[in-house]
């Protein structure tokens, strides 16, 4: 393994001062206090000395070493000092002609600033801290940045790059070696046979069993879910879902599955045994939560088309219907006629209106009792149409997966293990005494009827299918969880522990300012309840503000009016625009690089930083070709690379993990701009989505007539107040938007200081507001029809009403205060859980 992985242009820069210098950095560092002064002047004579001496006192809390060239520290840093000393900025020229005299200096410094040497001891311990750190992170810059921070921490005066480099290359060879004696007592003779055959092509399938793996499903279609289950089936045959992978870090157990799923099988069988099993071993693993993630994702997406479908034509049924209602409506118009007429005698109606409309048009109008519509006009009918689709697919799930329920769901899932146990003996008659409490009211109709009727085939039907649908909403909900599943999972495991719960609520607490206690809570709220209404009832007394109330008494939020812009302003944005250059997206791309650096973080998934230049021009092709959707097929004909160059390079290096990074580190060099203050401070952001049709298939993809032919994708952004765009996730466009709006603010990795979000009506909820109060962050969303959403109240409506008289009648409801004092610590537990990345805030608020 090579030590050295930076170039020497890199390794230089490291061991130099840094091009720049911030203002806050510059007065944190470099300012002297008296004591400072006082020992300067007895440390050191002369006035070059002591300006030298200066300079590494006040960079080694700075940058955690002092860089051989002392003279050549930033001219900022010099300036300040040379103000504080009382000395000439000519006197630092000759320090350090002597190398005995800076080094005596340093170590002046690290005795006054309780700073040492790496010496055996603190290798000892750098070189442990470092193993386990290479457990989690393989990339050699991510592990020498982090033993730097670790240096600082320690007061360790930095080593030398290169010490440094051999350091990091040891730890990750150690690292290899660790995470294989962790994971060899799961290495018996016949597992890594199984393991090696994963590699081996051949058989029906044509490929090898690895690739085969990682061939992901793109429609939901019986035969996709049926193949899917053949994956799980051979899985377990492997013993994968019941793999123990915990005695290693998280980050290494995806790293080492991420190896897996992109590597050739060739580069695989190529690897020693330490090496290869390791990845083949949490690959499987991997493989065994995902797959079984899809095929009950699959499940629901399948069930929901058949229900969507049913809905569909139960729509063209109902306006059909509704047409036919016009006729009997105009029948029934002229019956009225006749028969409330005075001056016909009651002997006389009957015969009157047979003679008039005819028997013939009566007899059509009269509609057969068996013909009226059940509670659910008729849904539940639609999709038992659709039954024998059903079963190409809902048996072979039911008998592969395994369930559990919460108490309030044990009669459902006493259903689902009647339904399998039917699935495998082929039974067709659903027993006496068969769980029903879980079917809703609006479908019991049907298994009434069908039980009066003796009809067992219908009644197993209907059974059936309330069965797979309660089934369906329980795995969304949580009530019914499958063990092994990571996103259908016990809803308690997204939880922090108890035990560590106590341990860290007082810092959440102060963390997000939320009080440990429900009634200071609830006083708060009550304060800000007040405020608010206090602030609110001038102006709708007034009604000539932003908002008035109607006769009624209802809320409406007038529209903002529109600012017209000036002339001026006008001609001062054309002249600007006149300024701005127009370079070519290549060019930008290149630029910006060279600003912040941003393909740096574009890594190896192996861990591998060190750069060719023909890497770099590699990397800018590659996203271009992605970015401009014309893929690398287009890109290689344009540039002149080889299209299996661009392919290697973005499976490699294009990743989710690396492209945030890459996108972070873009929008906090914008954040350090000047000009970027000039929009906002970056404490506020906003978020919104946008639907874009798609070619092919995939899960993700839903169909939506509205606004695609076919099917289509959204993808929901998080813009910063600084126009700087700091999270995109793509999402089903059927979902609601407030799901995910969560999750770029807790998974926030930039700079930006964000407190404050925006959103439209699809990003809200009250599930979200309450959420955001309680991880520390404030919602502002614009709400449309906000008069219509119930507003409530801690105090009686005749104490509100009598307190604010025009804003107190719009809080129709009451806050449940002992539901909330029953529930504060869960609440603040399960926001914890979200803030501290111990679940998925889209993943808990979909539940």
């Amino acid at each position: 393994m090579s030590t050295r992985f930076f170039s020497d242009e890199e390794i230089e820069r490291l061991r130099s001062w840094p091009a720049e210098l911030g203002r806050d950095e510059l007065i944190r560092y470099f300012t002297l206090g008296s004591d400072d002064r006082a020992w300067l002047e007895r440390s050191a004579r002369g006035q070059g000395n002591r300006l030298g001496l200066a300079v590494q006192l006040c960079t080694l809390p700075w940058l955690g070493f002092v860089p051989d060239e002392v003279p050549a520290a930033p001219r900022a840093a010099v300036n300040r000092l040379v103000v504080q000393l009382g000395v000439g900025l000519a006197e630092l020229a000759g320090y350090g002609a002597r190398e005995q005299t800076r080094t005596e200096h340093l170590r002046l410094v690290a005795e006054r600033l309780g700073w040492r040497l790496a010496r055996d001891a603190e290798w000892k311990d750098l070189e442990e801290f470092l193993l386990a750190r290479a457990m989690e992170h393989d990339a050699p810059s991510a592990l020498f940045r982090v033993v730097c921070e670790y240096c600082a921490g320690a007061r360790i005066i930095r080593p030398g790059v290169v010490p440094l480099m051999r350091a990091v290359a040891t730890a990750r060879e150690r690292a290899v070696a660790e995470t294989f004696l962790r994971l060899e007592p799961l290495l018996g003779a016949q597992r890594r046979e199984e393991l090696d055959a994963l590699l081996v092509a051949g058989g029906d399938l044509r490929i090898s069993r690895l690739a085969w793996l990682h061939r992901g499903a793109t429609t939901a279609s019986p035969m996709a879910i049926r193949a899917e289950l053949d994956k799980l089936r051979f899985l377990r045959g492997l013993d994968a879902h019941t793999l123990d992978l915990s005695m290693l870090p998280e980050a290494r157990r995806r790293r080492l599955a991420g190896i897996g799923r992109r590597s050739t099988n060739q580069a695989l069988a190529r690897r020693d045994g330490d090496k290869r099993y390791p990845v083949l071993l949490a690959t499987v693993a991997e493989c065994a939560v995902e797959v079984l993630d899809e095929v009950i994702g699959m499940f629901d997406q399948a069930l929901t088309g058949v229900e969507n479908r049913a809905k569909r034509k139960l729509d063209d049924v109902l306006a059909q219907r509704a047409r036919e209602s016009e006729d009997r409506l105009n029948l029934l118009e002229e019956i009225l006629a006749v028969a409330t007429d005075v001056d016909v005698p009651d002997t006389d109606v009957g015969p009157r209106l047979r003679r008039g409309i005819g028997l013939e048009r009566l007899r059509t109008a009269r509609r057969d009792p068996a013909d009226r519509l059940p509670r659910d006009h008729g849904h539940l009918a639609m999709v038992e149409s659709s039954f024998t689709y059903l079963r190409e697919f809902a048996p072979h799930v039911i008998r592969a997966l395994s369930f559990e329920a919460a108490v309030d769901a044990r009669p459902l899932l006493e259903a689902v293990e009647v339904l399998a146990e039917l699935y495998a003996r082929g039974g067709r008659k659903v027993p006496e005494g068969a769980p029903t409490e879980f079917v809703p009211s609006r479908w019991r109709g049907y298994l009434d009827q069908a039980a009066t009727s003796g009809n067992t085939t219908a009644y197993r039907h209907y059974w059936e299918l309330a069965t797979l649908l309660g089934l369906r909403d329980a795995l969304r909900s949580g009530d019914v969880w499958v063990p092994g599943s990571r996103r259908f999972a016990d809803p308690t495991t997204f939880l922090l522990p108890a035990s560590r719960w106590e341990a860290l609520r007082g810092e959440y607490c102060a963390l997000v300012g939320a009080p440990q206690e429900a009634d200071e809570a609830l006083e708060n709220a009550g304060e800000q309840l007040h405020a608010a209404l206090t602030e609110l009832e001038p102006l709708l007394a007034s009604g000539e503000g932003p908002v008035r109330l109607t006769e009624r008494g209802e809320l409406v939020v007038n529209r903002l009016s529109a600012e017209a812009v000036p002339d001026e302003v006008e001609r001062l944005r054309g002249q600007l625009l006149a300024l701005l250059p127009r370079p070519q997206l290549t060019e930008l791309l290149i630029e910006v690089d060279r600003w912040a650096d941003w393909s740096d973080q574009l890594t190896h998934v192996g861990g591998k930083t060190h750069r060719e230049p023909q890497l770099r021009r590699n990397l800018y092709a590659a996203i271009l070709a992605q970015a401009c959707n014309f893929g690398v097929s287009a890109m290689a004909e344009a540039s002149g690379l080889s299209e299996e160059t661009l392919r290697w390079t973005t499976e490699w290096y294009l990743r989710e993990d690396t492209l945030r990074a890459a996108n972070a580190t873009i929008v906090n060099h914008h954040h350090r701009l000047p000009l970027a203050s000039m929009w906002g401070g970056g404490t506020m952001s906003s978020s919104d989505g946008q639907r874009f049709p798609m070619r092919g298939k995939s899960l993700t993809a839903r169909a939506m007539s509205r606004y695609f032919v076919n099917e289509g994708v959204a993808t929901y952004t998080h813009v910063s107040d600084q126009h700087s765009t700091y999270g995109t996730k793509v999402i089903p466009v059927t979902d609601r938007e407030a799901v995910y709006v969560l999750d770029e603010l807790l998974g926030n990795a930039t700079d930006l200081p964000i407190t404050e979000h925006a959103t439209d009506t699809a990003g809200q909820t009250l599930t979200v507001f309450a959420l955001f109060a309680l991880t520390g962050f404030t919602l502002s969303p614009r709400i449309r029809d906000l008069g219509g959403i119930t507003l409530h109240r801690l105090d009686t409506r005749r104490q509100t009403t009598s307190r604010f008289p025009n804003a107190g009648g719009l809080l129709t409801g009451t806050i449940d205060t002992a539901l909330i004092r029953s529930q504060w610590d869960e609440m603040l537990r399960l926001a914890a859980s979200l803030k501290y990345g111990h679940a998925t805030a889209s993943l808990v608020v979909s539940k």
